[in-house]
Order: C-alpha cells, then structure tokens, then sequence
C-alpha cells in the first residue's frame, strides 16, 4: 500500500521530466547577460525561475503529505527524496543569485541610461566657429606698380648673370684633377725547386717597371717539402697597367718563375 502510494506521488512530481525548463531558463539568463539587455526576456526569464521553483515546493510537499504506515518505505525512495530536497536547495541558491544578478544588470543599465541624455547633449553642442583672418590687402595696388616696358632688360640682366655662373662653374670644374682609378695586388711568385734563389727572384720582379706601378712590401710563404713562394704586393693604376700584362712579365722570368697567380686583387 504505501509503495503504492509512494510511487503515486513520485509520478505526479516533475522534477526530473521538466529539467530542460530550468537549463533552457538558465540558458536565456546568461544570454541576456552576454548582451547586455534587460528588457522583457529578463523578466520571463525570473518567471520560469519562479515557476520551476513553485514545482518543486507542490512536488516536495505531495510526497511529505502522504499517509504514515508501519512499514519501512525503501532505501532508494529516501535517497531519491534527500536528492531532490538538496537540489531544491542547490536550485534555490541559484535563483537567488540569478536575482541578484538580474537586480544589479537592471541598477546598472538605468544608471546608465540617466547618463545618456547628458553626453548626448553635450556631443551635440554646436561649436564656436573659428575665428577667420582679415582679408589681405587687395592687390589693386601691385597693379598699379607693374611696369610693362621694363621687362626686357631684367630678362637681359638675368641671362647675363646666368651665363657668368655657368661659365665660372666650368672652370672650376676643369681645374679639379680627375679621379684615378687604382688597384690592389697581391701576387703569388712560385719557384720551381726549394734550389730557387728566392732572393734573386724577388731582384728580378721588382725591376719590372712602368708607369703606374708602385711595389710594396713581399713575404715568403711556405708552400711543401721545403719549397716557399714570394709573395709580393704592388699598387697599380688602371688605365695605365694590365693585371695580364704585369703577370705575363713576370712569368718571363723563365729560370726562376713556375707560375704567377693573383691572391688578392681589392680596388682603391
């Protein structure tokens, strides 16, 4: 009998079959607080809150009004009956926050709104036009200083001046010397055997002269199996010197010179 009754009631309560209500309730709640509006939708929101709220009161009271009985009403029954009383109060706490939520968004968009109307006005006010410059003087009297015949000898003067400025220009420039071009060499002078009198070699090189050609300093550089080469720097000027016609000159000298090869060739 009180299983029966028991179950009568449980099947009347719509806790569980109407928890969409509350998710789909919570739901619009925080899209309203994402949007930041509090218009119609906040309230039919707090209305379904309410409404599931006063569900689960007639739900919670229709099981506490059923008949007492001897027999012990199962273990399951009162679990399910202590879940739904701590979600009841889990449920009640979140009304009561949304509320308060729902409260202060509502504070704070008419605090809001009352601001507005100033700031509107104050956009709105028209600004100081800016304060504009006298008119300049009229130009009726450089008319009158115009001089019509006059303007063929300013011409005259001012191409004789002209052509005195170029002339001068030209001389000045015919006078600065040229630039002349030159460069950097660095040779490598290898011998045949490390027999070579590397000394005589570097005699030898050195009395090739020309115009335009400045030696520098030389060094011997071991090359293997006791054999070192000379090598030797020299400044040359472009246009009066050729690399091919230097190290042709130098591989002449038959008797002491294996080969000539440029280590480093840098312009200046």
């Amino acid at each position: 009998m009180v299983n029966s009754a028991v179950n009568e009631a449980l099947s009347r309560e719509s806790v569980w079959f109407e928890k969409f209500r509350y998710e789909d309730a919570e739901r619009q709640f925080h899209e309203i607080l994402a949007k930041g509006s509090t218009g119609p939708a906040s309230c039919s929101v707090v209305a379904e809150i309410m409404k599931a709220r006063d569900q689960i009161k007639n739900s919670l009271a229709a099981v506490e009004d059923l008949p007492s009985s001897g027999s012990a009403i199962p273990s399951n029954v009162t679990n399910r009956l202590q879940q739904l009383e701590q979600e009841n109060k889990d449920l009640k706490k979140v009304t009561d926050d949304l509320r308060s939520l729902v409260l202060s968004l509502e504070s704070r968009v008419k605090s809001l709104e009352s601001s507005k109307p100033g700031s509107v006005v104050q956009a709105s006010k028209p600004t100081a036009p800016l304060p504009t410059k006298a008119p300049a003087k009229a130009d009726d009297d450089d008319d009158d200083d115009v001089d019509l015949f006059g303007s063929d000898e300013e011409d005259e003067d001012a191409e004789r001046i002209k052509q005195e400025r170029v002339a001068a220009y030209a001389a000045k420039k015919s006078t600065k010397p040229a630039l002349i071009a030159k460069s950097n060499i660095i040779l490598d002078v290898k011998p045949w055997d490390d027999e070579t009198d590397m000394a005589e070699m570097e005699r030898r090189v050195r009395e090739i002269t020309s115009d335009g050609l400045l030696w520098g300093t030389s060094k011997l550089v071991p090359l293997a199996y006791g054999i070192k080469k000379l090598q030797i720097s020299t400044v040359v000027e472009d246009d009066k010197v050729s690399v091919d016609w230097l190290t042709e000159t130098i591989q002449e000298i038959e008797d002491l010179v294996q080969s000539v090869d440029i280590a480093a060739f840098n312009k200046i």
